[in-house]
């Protein structure tokens, strides 16, 4: 495993709690769901890693709420995240004015400043339309739905809608072949493998890479686009004709040359690799445990996401701390930096170091929950005979 992913021993302390009773748990995975399956490595395997369980989430987030039930009471929004994404949209505009219209800078500066505060801020666009896609802004759908089209205004490009719509069905549908609008497409995985040029070429392609892989989804399996991603179409169209008359060229090509820094080779874009790209055998989900959490608002704390969906970003570190007996055994990355440039400069690692599972394996796995629940109620029951 590489050494910016914590590797401290994990002791035996969870995986002996299932057989304490002397009855073996239905998911031999439990408690932390941790797969058999060696990660794929290029040039030694052709294809991403297989599984033949379902995705671990669902089932660890139903073990950590029987031990800690108070979980829930982090459920909930946070409307901060609507003033944050006013002075992101504020600040981007203004720059683009400015540019555009005020001062044509050198293009030194005009690059640095579209990296340094507009990828930056694009990166935290990202994050906020994350959050609106799980509706954890407001507590309606429609005015989320609404806050993501004001979230993608400083963005030049219709995200926001087609964003949620593929989101949701990767946390439905984790690895799941032909489900997963997330996974790498056949070509990246043959074409990329685990050389370094060609990996450093994909990441800075990785806006386009967002679009394509939704687009071929969509045709794969006869999707037409939603009306909520057509309005958000036309909204963008809008919006770029009034920035383009407002701030000029420059300015609108201020927010495209963010949007491309913000979401390809940025500290805050590495999310995107630490997130579900394999580090380690067994384990697809990884969380970020470092500084530039603050700035990009939580965004690496995905284990956690994925496992409770309903916590907004400014109370996951409170949950990594009330169920700390399991995310701090599982391995994280500490820095983004070095995600990055171990993902580029490793040769055991490309867009193949992914985890993949067949719908038929998917819902074996997920049949596994009635037996979980009763295997629950009959400790709850013998628990209670012993107290008494």
């Amino acid at each position: 495993m590489p050494p910016f992913v914590e590797t401290e021993e994990k002791d035996c302390t969870l995986r002996s709690r299932s057989t304490e009773q002397g009855e073996k748990h239905p998911d031999s995975r439990h408690p932390l769901y941790l797969g058999d399956w060696k990660r794929s490595i290029p040039y030694v395997d052709e294809d991403f890693a297989r599984d033949d369980m379902d995705e671990p989430h669902l089932k660890r987030k139903h073990t950590i709420l029987r031990e800690h039930p108070e979980v829930e009471k982090l459920y909930g929004t946070d409307i901060r995240t609507f003033y944050v994404t006013a002075a992101i949209n504020a600040i981007q505009l203004s720059i683009a004015y400015i540019f555009g219209k005020v001062w044509q800078p050198p293009i030194y500066i005009y690059a640095l400043v579209a990296y340094f505060i507009g990828g930056t801020l694009t990166s935290m666009t990202g994050v906020v339309i994350h959050e609106a896609c799980h509706c954890l802004v407001f507590k309606t759908k429609w005015m989320n739905r609404y806050f993501g089209l004001f979230a993608n205004l400083a963005l030049p490009v219709p995200i926001a809608q087609s964003f949620r719509r593929y989101h949701i069905e990767h946390h439905t549908w984790q690895g799941v072949e032909g489900m997963d609008p997330d996974l790498p497409l056949d070509w990246e995985k043959a074409l990329i493998r685990g050389n370094a040029l060609s990996k450093f070429l994909w990441i800075m392609i990785y806006p386009v890479m967002y679009v394509v892989r939704g687009a071929v989804m969509q045709k794969d399996r006869n999707l037409t686009p939603s009306k909520w991603e057509i309005i958000n179409v036309v909204f963008t169209i809008c919006a770029d004709i009034l920035i383009y008359r407002v701030c000029g060229l420059s300015g609108l090509l201020y927010l495209l040359t963010s949007l491309w820094f913000g979401y390809s080779l940025h500290p805050g874009a590495a999310h995107f690799v630490q997130e579900h790209y394999t580090f380690d055998d067994g384990q697809e989900t990884y969380s970020y445990y470092g500084i530039l959490n603050i700035p990009f608002m939580n965004i690496g704390y995905h284990n956690e996401h994925h496992d409770f969906q309903k916590i907004p970003w400014s109370k996951l570190p409170a949950l990594r701390s009330l169920a700390q007996d399991y995310y701090d055994k599982l391995s994280y990355h500490t820095s983004w930096l070095m995600v990055h440039y171990k993902f580029i400069a490793q040769p055991s690692i490309g867009p193949q170091s992914r985890v993949i599972r067949t719908y038929d394996d998917h819902k074996k796995g997920r049949t596994l929950l009635g037996k979980m629940r009763q295997y629950d109620l009959r400790n709850k029951s013998t628990q209670a005979s012993t107290t008494q």
